[in-house]
């Protein structure tokens, strides 16, 4: 059997299967379909510093080959997190992992904080896709001032390791990777969802009550894959790659792109039991084609 484990950083995940954040709640409501043990990490749903009730509804619509969300990152609080929800996922045999998201500067850092506190929480992963109140709305992520500032801000209080959610709203994902890499961040994420509609003509209003939303699914792949192959030729820190990954072969494309560990998200919704199955197809895959480490398929694309 070959050796799927990977390093992400420091953090060592014992194969290269992750669920991403909004997808997979705090991992122990899929405990009933599958043994955790078996993926190599899962991220946890949002947390903010303060409780948010998340946007009206309806907040989410189905699409070709996707979803639109506007969830809004509903979420009941980091102290709720760390006093309800911690205790209950801290012993889960996988590496359990938190989604940050914030408002301001701030809030980002003194959520980081409190995690930073908790053992059993080895990395955070930091949603640069939110809206900065304080600069009229535009996400922290989609330029690289505001995305300099806030990973500053949370490098120095956060000590563990430090991933970055990278927006693809944006002309070049590279700079931003390339900023999210000099302000000391250990890995990137990307993509996080694409701004998308949906419009129900019947009352010739948006589908969702907030107009826009999140697209993610299937249809997202090839820009993700795109992105994730752009940004591992202008990087050195290792990159987890998501978007539309629905089975083995979306993984292993990832992986060859340049992708140290991918992310399984809105493919939950349709097979609970999904990342399982990529870490067998990726296994099956190795030793089908002689190699023994997933680590040799890592940019392995030849062009």
């Amino acid at each position: 059997m070959a050796d799927l484990s990977v390093n992400i950083g420091e953090l060592k995940l014992k194969n290269p299967v992750l669920t991403a954040s909004g997808t997979f709640g705090y991992g122990i409501e899929y405990a009933d379909f599958m043994d955790l043990s078996r993926i190599g990490g899962i991220f946890v749903k949002g947390t903010t510093l303060h409780p948010r009730e998340g946007n009206d509804y309806p907040r989410m619509a189905e699409t070709p080959s996707g979803m639109l969300n506007a969830v809004g990152l509903q979420n009941k609080g980091v102290n709720y997190f760390i006093s309800a929800i911690y205790p209950k996922i801290k012993d889960i045999d996988t590496c359990m992992m938190v989604n940050v998201s914030g408002s301001t500067v701030e809030d980002y850092a003194a959520c980081a904080e409190k995690i930073n506190e908790l053992d059993k929480i080895p990395a955070i992963e930091l949603n640069i896709s939110c809206p900065n109140v304080k600069q009229g709305g535009m996400a922290f992520g989609t330029n690289c001032a505001g995305a300099s500032e806030v990973i500053k801000a949370v490098r120095k209080v956060y000590h563990k390791t430090l991933i970055v959610k990278l927006s693809p709203n944006v002309t070049d994902i590279t700079e931003i990777a390339k900023t999210a890499e000099a302000e000391g961040a250990d890995a990137v994420s990307l993509i996080n969802t694409l701004m998308g509609m949906a419009i129900d003509i019947e009352r010739r209003k948006p589908v969702l009550s907030t107009v826009t939303g999140g697209l993610s699914g299937p249809c997202v792949k090839p820009v993700a894959l795109r992105m994730v192959y752009q940004t591992y030729k202008a990087i050195k820190i290792p990159i987890i790659g998501l978007g539309g990954i629905s089975n083995w072969k979306d993984a292993i494309e990832f992986i060859l792109a340049g992708a140290t560990a991918i992310q399984i998200g809105t493919y939950n919704f349709v097979d609970p039991t999904v990342s399982v199955k990529v870490v067998e197809g990726i296994n099956e895959y190795l030793d089908k084609n002689g190699f023994q480490s997933v680590r040799e398929l890592i940019g392995g694309l030849e062009v």
